[in-house]
């Protein structure tokens, strides 16, 4: 099932959403080629994208790993690698990874930008982002392999949403062979759903045997990101932003009449 919005109103217009969502796609055409030019967007990735045994020290100096055919990414101490964490959340993997990322950014982020105003959203973004990188960092500390995506960030929005609107349904589009309907299901059932799977999968990376389970996927930036989100959104919330919010909510609502 995929999120395609939600039945909460928006009262101010995005515009740091809107600001984001333009930032992750202007990087991915300007500095990783559309995901056109696979010898560039490898380089963005590896030059520009978080790799855990980089941050620690703890990767051997040149030590390469292949992330396309025939294109490998060799650890480096390159000053730019502190940066990493941050830019990191600005690069994608390819037009199914920053899709699937704006979309979702999209449906929940209007709303929690909404309740806090533009510039707490940028600064609760960003540091639900590092906290995402760091949880990485700390789960596969000797990693070589680079990580991008905005997701950590992301998953920090969504454990902000089940705090402050965990009762608003959410229109997911279910596809099931020829099978298409679009069901309303409250916030909660998704993002828990959502969370649950996140830890599922995050959970055997811990293995010593064999660390690297989840496909590629940083799924622990995952967890720390949402958990991350639902410890800061008390501090970054605007109550009286909140309760306006829930007051226009309610007023769209509508009631059945009694017969």
């Amino acid at each position: 099932m995929i999120p395609i919005s939600d039945e909460n109103p928006t009262l101010h217009t995005p515009v740091m959403t809107w600001a984001l969502l333009g930032a992750m796609f202007a990087v991915f055409l300007a500095v990783q080629g559309a995901g056109f030019d696979g010898v560039k967007l490898a380089t963005s990735i590896c030059n520009y994208g978080m790799i855990p045994g980089e941050i620690t020290h703890r990767a051997v100096i040149g030590k390469a790993v292949q992330i396309a055919p025939q294109l490998y990414c060799a650890v480096d101490n390159d000053p730019i690698n502190r940066w990493t964490p941050l830019t990191s959340m600005f690069l994608h993997g390819g037009w199914s990874h920053i899709l699937g990322n704006a979309l979702f950014f999209w449906v929940f982020g209007n709303n929690i930008e909404d309740s806090m105003g533009s510039a707490r959203f940028l600064v609760f973004y960003l540091l639900c982002g590092l906290a995402a990188a760091a949880a990485h960092i700390l789960s596969q500390p000797a990693s070589p392999i680079p990580t991008v995506g905005a997701s950590g960030a992301i998953s920090g929005v969504l454990g902000a949403y089940l705090v402050l609107y965990p009762r608003v349904r959410v229109n997911m589009l279910f596809i099931f062979i020829v099978l298409i309907r679009i069901i309303p299901v409250p916030a909660w059932i998704v993002l828990i759903w959502w969370f649950v799977v996140q830890l599922i999968t995050a959970l055997p990376s811990l293995s010593q045997v064999n660390p690297d389970v989840s496909g590629g996927v940083a799924v622990w930036a995952h967890v720390g990101g949402f958990i991350t989100g639902m410890v800061l959104i008390k501090l970054f919330e605007k109550p009286a932003r909140v309760a306006e919010r829930e007051a226009a909510r309610r007023s769209q609502q509508v009631w059945p009449v009694a017969r």
